[in-house]
């Protein structure tokens, strides 16, 4: 198999305990979780759905809010011009709310609407109305939930709408601060018109000169013909960049063609050969000349070997050598003249730009000099419009709060139009939606995993039961019965045998006794695969060349020799009923009837049924059996009934070394488990474990810490 189970204390520890502390890892809960996904997760999905489709129901409500500030005037108490700002002020806050609250502040604002803005607060009503039914405006029109509030530590009033239209919400929360604001200027007495007049008369004096700064400004840049300085600056500096770089770029190629002329020059002067000029040896048709001309004076070396020098052949490529060299020349002069012109261009060319950049730089310095008195002008235009921009605003305050003096608040914020509702509030909503969801499914499965008292896992055998876990057998149900029953008898590469094996290694690990010794297999009901088991760790000791005997003590329903397609006439039961006799090697008397039904491996019948097989396991007979048995074989196997069932077994293991218990999977329940264990130690056996039989590969991976399986399975493929 693959990983050890984790290692438990001695079961020795536990005998007297009866409440086993249950502590499980978190593999745990998850198997529990999965384990029962399938019932929780939709009694989850529909709690939490049904939970949220409810919520959601709710008739969306839109909140808006206008806030105004409270601002009363301090009050001089004494000479040291000690303020009172606390008393006063709470109380004016306390009034203005008080009067936000009453009713002739309602019939203002319901009165303020308009035909439109009551079709506004009538909508969302309207829309609730049954198809068919005439909407009508009849009554006050809904303002939904008015809430002025004193918002703490400050001096600042919201006016809170909640109303189940979003823009009515905002039209009632402004229409209730300017309706406020009337009733507090209504009143309210005194003026400032004098102090209207006089700013109004030097708002005019001051537009005038911030219009004639400006037009001085426009007048100069359209002399200067300037889009305006900066600009004229980025487009004259982008302009004199990009020309210094093509100047470089062409002085660059300037060099690089001079270069090559006066080398062309020196070859010529040293009587040089101008192909070992690379721009001449690749201009034009000079390439596939000297190619030519190569191939011929290779051709004229092979026939000067053949022929004499006047023979027709030798004076042809002779011809043809001084044709190709005539033009080879003619092509060096080509590429010389055209260099020579591609010289003469480039030169123009680096004029041409040295031209164009000595003109923008002329520009850019020029835009220099006029920066100067451009932004004279420009700081001059700015000062004039920012003093005209102060009065103006301070004429539209003054105008505006001339009759403000007793005012002690002002609006600060108008309402906005809020399009998402705040009710239901549709993430918190889905929230709680989904963690209630995820208490019913965790709650539904680990409450059904407390209910729910089968065998399953390796930790129900080794925290609950408080025993070894000896192995896991995967479940075997798609072989045929004469193929399982003989897995390691036959040695068969099939699936259980490597878990068989585990088995076997688990025993020996465990075990504290040396062969020989006789072992008890047994389970708490019919079904669990005892059988199974005792066969093949039977076969898989005999396997490692242990001299083995397996005992079918299930007196009462034997099965053991339909396994084996063996009779069975004889065994047990007549043995006993004709005098049980000791003589001679009982692996050979023929009373007894043991049968060799494998290497290293014979079989003890029970000869028969019983219905009272107590008489047997009780007689001394039967324990000096299987004593005289340990003498002839080093291990004896003894298959037995369930210990739910009948008390057999019990009784067979007082006269047995060892105890291997049986379990399969999802079938037994852990509390008869262990209260059959408890007996088989308070009888003072040597349990060695369980075996848990029956689960599929998929539930081995999930259901123990066996956590390798799958990567053990690839490896050892149909054996596992």
């Amino acid at each position: 198999m693959a990983e050890t189970p984790q290692k438990i204390p001695p079961p020795s520890s536990r005998d007297n305990d009866d409440d086993v502390v249950e502590r499980r890892s978190l593999r745990d809960y998850y198997i529990i979780l999965r384990e029962r996904l399938w019932i929780a997760l939709p009694l989850a999905l529909l709690a939490s759905v049904g939970y949220g489709y409810w919520k959601m129901r709710d008739i969306p409500q839109y909140s808006a809010a206008a806030t105004m500030q409270f601002e009363k005037p301090d009050t001089v108490l004494s000479t040291q011009s000690v303020v009172d700002t606390s008393i006063r002020n709470d109380m004016d806050m306390n009034t203005a709310i008080q009067q936000l609250t009453s009713g002739v502040l309602r019939r203002r604002v319901i009165e303020s609407f308009s035909a439109d803005e009551q079709r506004i607060l009538w909508r969302a009503i309207h829309k609730r109305l049954p198809p068919g039914t005439a909407p009508t405006m009849a009554g006050v029109p809904p303002l939904g939930s008015v809430s002025p509030i004193s918002m703490r530590n400050s001096y600042l009033i919201s006016i809170n709408v909640i109303h189940e239209d979003p823009e009515a919400a905002m039209i009632v929360a402004n229409r209730y601060v300017r309706q406020f604001m009337d009733y507090l200027l209504e009143n309210a007495s005194g003026k400032n018109s004098e102090a209207v007049k006089y700013l109004n008369e030097q708002s005019l004096r001051l537009k005038k000169e911030a219009d004639d700064a400006e037009h001085k400004l426009q007048q100069y840049m359209k002399e200067k013909n300037l889009i305006s300085l900066d600009s004229s600056k980025d487009i004259v500096g982008e302009a004199l960049k990009k020309v210094g770089g093509t100047l470089i770029q062409e002085r660059l190629r300037l060099r690089e063609v001079e270069n090559q002329f006066n080398q062309i020059e020196a070859f010529k002067a040293a009587k040089g050969n101008l192909l070992e000029i690379s721009f001449i040896a690749s201009n034009g048709a000079v390439p596939g000349l000297k190619t030519q001309l190569n191939t011929l004076q290779q051709e004229q070396l092979l026939l000067a070997d053949r022929y004499l020098d006047r023979h027709p052949k030798m004076i042809d490529v002779t011809n043809r050598i001084a044709s190709t060299e005539d033009q080879l020349a003619r092509a060096i002069e080509l590429a010389i003249a055209d260099l020579r012109t591609r010289l003469s261009d480039v030169r123009q060319s680096v004029k041409t730009y040295e031209e164009e950049y000595g003109t923008h730089e002329k520009k850019n310095m020029e835009l220099g000099d006029l920066s100067i008195e451009f932004r004279s002008l420009r700081d001059q235009a700015d000062v004039a419009k920012n003093n005209y921009r102060q009065v103006l605003d301070r004429l539209n305050q003054t105008r505006t709060t001339q009759n403000f003096d007793k005012i002690p608040l002002r609006p600060l914020d108008e309402a906005t139009l809020n399009s998402s509702p705040f009710s239901p509030n549709k993430t918190a909503i889905t929230r709680t939606a989904i963690g209630i969801g995820m208490l019913i499914f965790v709650g539904v499965a680990v409450g059904l995993s407390f209910l729910d008292d089968r065998i399953k896992s390796a930790w129900d055998v080794e925290s609950f039961i408080g025993a070894n876990l000896l192995g896991i057998i995967p479940d075997l149900s798609n072989l045929k019965d004469e193929e399982k029953y003989t897995l390691l008898l036959e040695n068969k590469q099939a699936p259980g045998v490597e878990a068989f094996l585990s088995v076997y290694s688990s025993i020996k690990i465990h075990s504290k006794l040396d062969f020989p010794k006789s072992i008890l297999i047994t389970s708490t009901i019919p079904g669990e695969g005892k059988t199974l088991i005792s066969c093949n760790v039977a076969g898989s000791f005999a396997r490692h060349g242990k001299r083995t005997l397996l005992i079918d003590c299930d007196l009462r329903r034997p099965m053991l020799h339909r396994h084996f397609k063996q009779q069975n006439n004889v065994g047990l039961i007549p043995w006993f009923e004709g005098g049980a006799s000791f003589d001679g090697d009982l692996a050979r008397n023929p009373a007894l009837g043991v049968i060799k039904v494998g290497e290293n491996l014979s079989l003890l019948c029970s000869g028969g049924r019983s219905k009272s097989p107590t008489e047997f396991l009780e007689s001394p007979v039967f324990s000096q059996l299987l004593e005289k048995l340990k003498r002839e074989y080093d291990l004896v196997i003894v298959d037995s009934p369930p210990l739910g069932a009948v008390t057999d077994s019990l009784l067979i293991a007082e006269r047995i070394d060892e105890v291997i218990y049986v379990c399969r999977f999802n079938r037994a329940y852990r509390k008869h488990i262990r209260l059959y264990m408890r007996a088989l130690r308070n009888g003072k056996n040597e349990v060695l474990g369980v075996v848990l039989n029956g689960l599929s590969p998929r539930r081995i991976e999930y259901y123990s810490n066996y956590r390798y399986y799958r990567s053990y399975k690839k490896y050892y493929g149909a054996q596992t």
